[in-house]
């Protein structure tokens, strides 16, 4: 029959396109349920991808803003931003991505069903906008993702109060951008528009920035925003924020109890994400939910048989389940193989790695200081910072450094926390490092070419036994 498959996946995110991909390499006849216009979710339409394409961008700004130094003569004397252009490039290139995933699907034979599912139940999958129809499935994975949230008392209208969704497309730079929320999110747009011209105000509920961050990482960042003159609030509440036809005014609550008034052309909430599941009719399935989102098993198994929920929308009940790209695909492939019948085994979240891509750049991995501490590790630091290094003398690019928790007792590595110049990338090794349950000394044996931002970590793996080269 047309409509039988051997897996339906509803979402064509990070995580229901590759569990499609890996399902169907495993031999699985498949489809995938997707109401947007284009494959790849929230993340290549609306998040990662074209967040990280206006921070190239700023990017690309920040060095002609720096071209005297380096020598190069420029005609105007005072760069400029031209936001229809960079809207149509970060355009381009979100569309040659999505396209990318058509082609895999159609390489992979996997069926786009292109309409909004429905759980209906043993088995089937119902098209509720879009075509009609039912489709027979041995087994559902639910893909649906998050989207942006607000807190109570601060209504989104989207056009003065906004979330990411909108902050990707502006056509013009604000001269006032308020942001409310420090998380990863909240951090790379104060990046992105204060480079393009933006006064930057970031409103932070808890005691400091990126407050799941190392706070050795968290100090570092607001000492560089506040070099860059953005302007953080931490400990601060925002308590009301009404849009008018010229802009936004907020109120907010300092710690010392005082009322702090501020007005901004926008207030950007980016206050975190949740579950997608309206509509989706996971309740009336009889999957147990919580607060929202579906709860799994660490082998993604709901609790109806041969459903399972990968991704955003999902929580473990083991504690806060990362909202990441990389993550979502890693489960993925995960189900897509316990599928398939194959051995798998429960994902470490502790080993998967956390990438914030403001200016400087956070890269971390494992637990924190304060987090070993916590769990009774005897436990050692070092710290190196990427300033010393001549490549990054050479890049203009001193800020920041890496951090490595270890413990004593076998001197296994425990975290990597580092801030500055390429730390999205060198994260990897420390990734790999906790993965192979590395020692600091197997770390400070590992050669780091010379001259590298990577001499960084292995540097601070030198610290981290007292007997840095370079320090």
């Amino acid at each position: 029959m047309p409509n039988s498959y051997d897996v339906v996946i509803i979402g064509a995110g990070t995580g229901g396109y590759v569990a499609a991909i890996r399902c169907a390499q495993l031999g699985k006849k498949v489809a995938v349920v997707e109401k947007q216009k284009a494959l790849g979710g929230t993340c290549l339409i609306w998040g990662c991808i074209p967040t990280k394409a206006l921070l190239e961008h700023a990017h690309a700004l920040k060095v002609i803003s720096a071209a005297k130094e380096w020598g190069v003569t420029i005609p105007a004397a005072t760069p400029a931003i031209d936001m229809n252009q960079v809207q149509s490039r970060k355009d381009r290139i979100v569309t040659g991505l999505t396209k990318g995933i058509e082609f895999l699907f159609k390489k992979n034979k996997i069926d786009w069903i292109k309409g909004t599912a429905r759980l209906a139940g043993k088995g089937k999958v119902e098209i509720v906008d879009g075509e009609p129809q039912t489709l027979d499935a041995n087994e559902i994975i639910v893909a649906t993702g998050s989207s942006a949230r607000s807190v109570p008392g601060i209504e989104i209208d989207h056009k003065r109060i906004i979330t990411s969704d909108e902050a990707i497309g502006l056509k013009e730079v604000p001269k006032t951008l308020v942001i409310m929320g420090s998380g990863a999110v909240g951090v790379e747009f104060a990046s992105i528009y204060r480079r393009f011209g933006s006064e930057v105000t970031i409103i932070e509920l808890l005691p400091r920035l990126v407050p799941v961050e190392d706070e050795a990482i968290s100090a570092e960042l607001e000492k560089s925003f506040g070099k860059q003159g953005i302007k953080s609030l931490t400990g601060t509440k925002v308590t009301t924020a009404a849009a008018g036809a010229n802009g936004v005014d907020i109120e907010a609550q300092t710690p010392d109890g005082k009322t702090q008034k501020l007005t901004a052309d926008l207030l950007l909430v980016a206050t975190g994400r949740g579950p997608v599941t309206t509509g989706l009719g996971a309740e009336q399935a009889g999957i147990t939910m919580e607060k929202g989102y579906i709860k799994v098993d660490d082998m993604y198994r709901t609790s109806v048989p041969n459903i399972s929920a990968i991704g955003d929308v999902i929580t473990l009940g083991t504690g806060v389940h990362p909202q990441l790209a990389h993550a979502s695909s890693a489960e993925g492939i995960l189900v897509a193989e316990r599928i398939a019948g194959q051995e798998v085994r429960p994902i470490n979240y502790d080993h998967v790695p956390s990438c914030t891509y403001c200016d400087p750049e956070i890269g971390s991995v494992g637990i924190t200081e304060a987090e070993a501490r916590q769990k009774g590790y005897d436990v050692r630091v070092g710290s190196f910072p990427f300033g010393v290094l001549g490549r990054a003398k050479m890049a203009g690019e001193s800020d920041g450094f890496v951090k490595i928790v270890a413990e004593k007792k076998y001197d296994e590595i425990l975290g990597v926390h580092m801030i500055g110049p390429r730390s999205t990338e060198l994260v990897a090794e420390a990734v790999l490092a906790l993965r192979l349950e590395c020692t600091v000394d197997e770390l400070i044996k590992t050669i780091h070419a010379h001259p590298t931002f990577s001499e960084a970590v292995g540097e601070a793996a030198h610290a981290t036994h007292g007997a840095a080269i370079h320090l």
